[in-house]
């Protein structure tokens, strides 16, 4: 998969089958979209191109609005989409300019212009332009005046798949993550760089790598300990993680940390990833750093049954 950091890097091709979208989550109903774009490029010897934005769009016009957390960042979209077969990717940087141009603009000197569109494939109900003001008849009249094919995942078929954002977001932030992967088809994943903690872990017979999630934007689930995959240098380890305050030592920062099972090396500065399977529990408060031993022995039972 080829990546482009805006409509202008892009050379443009001479048979471009577009879709548009922010996909955040990369869900099992953008799958659907993504699975109909290859089959057309099949059928008309075309190359797929996804069209995406960055910042949101939400981040840009309503900037006091902090409470959107997407579900993948940027690095874990591309990975997803690059397995889902897309030939090329456009991230296009978001601004308040960008979000004025004309869904007539839009199409004609962006998607026909620029990037040699021959073929549209789009969402049931898709907005875009000036004020969400483009509508699917609108993009079937600009079909016929510029010659493009045009086709829209019928409403049955997002319907069947029963999937959104919001409803995965939801999922995430009570704690539920066999619901939400059920719901994106895949494992939701954290990914960051390993980083020097205070090795409360290791004083209690569980080491633990402290990831640094550099992304603000990126949505954490409920605090609690959680059964997990974890990649080391494209390899993959049974883990235990745990989010939140740390309520028995200090209750005061939040941080990710997992225990890597069976694993004994020295990984700092490097970057993992931690698939997340199911949670085990919620965060506790102990009484003393004993308790908090015992109950850590029993996850690790509990994560490994899990895992196994």
């Amino acid at each position: 998969m080829k990546v482009y950091s805006s409509v202008d890097e892009f050379p443009g091709l001479p048979n471009a089958v577009v879709t548009i979208g922010t996909f955040d989550g990369v869900h099992a109903g953008h799958c659907k979209i993504i699975q109909r774009l290859n089959e057309v490029a099949k059928e008309t010897g075309g190359e797929t191109l996804l069209l995406t934005f960055f910042p949101h769009p939400r981040m840009v016009l309503q900037p006091d609005d902090s409470d959107l957390k997407l579900i993948t960042t940027m690095e874990e979209r591309k990975l997803l989409l690059k397995k889902n077969g897309i030939d090329h990717l456009i991230i296009q940087p978001f601004s308040k300019e960008f979000s004025r141009i004309s869904a007539t603009e839009f199409v004609r000197d962006v998607l026909l212009g620029k990037m040699g569109m021959k073929t549209l494939v789009i969402g049931y109900d898709h907005h875009f332009g000036r004020n969400r003001e483009g509508s699917y008849k609108e993009l079937e009249e600009m079909a016929t005046m510029y010659g493009f094919r045009l086709e829209e995942i019928s409403k049955q078929v997002i319907d069947e798949v029963d999937v959104s954002s919001t409803k995965i977001r939801k999922a995430l932030l009570v704690g539920d993550v066999e619901a939400a992967n059920k719901l994106l088809g895949h494992d939701f994943t954290l990914q960051g760089e390993v980083v020097k903690g205070d090795r409360i872990g290791t004083l209690l017979g569980f080491p633990t790598a402290n990831i640094k999630i550099q992304e603000s934007y990126k949505l954490i689930p409920d605090d609690g300990i959680y059964a997990a995959m974890v990649e080391v240098d494209q390899v993959l380890y049974k883990g235990m993680l745990y989010l939140g305050t740390r309520p028995t030592v200090d209750g005061k920062k939040h941080t990710s940390e997992v225990n890597i099972l069976d694993f004994d090396q020295d990984i700092y500065g490097k970057t993992i990833t931690v698939f997340l399977k199911t949670r085990i529990r919620g965060d506790m408060h102990f009484d003393n750093l004993e308790q908090l031993k015992e109950k850590m022995k029993e996850d690790l039972k509990n994560a490994t049954k899990l895992l196994s």
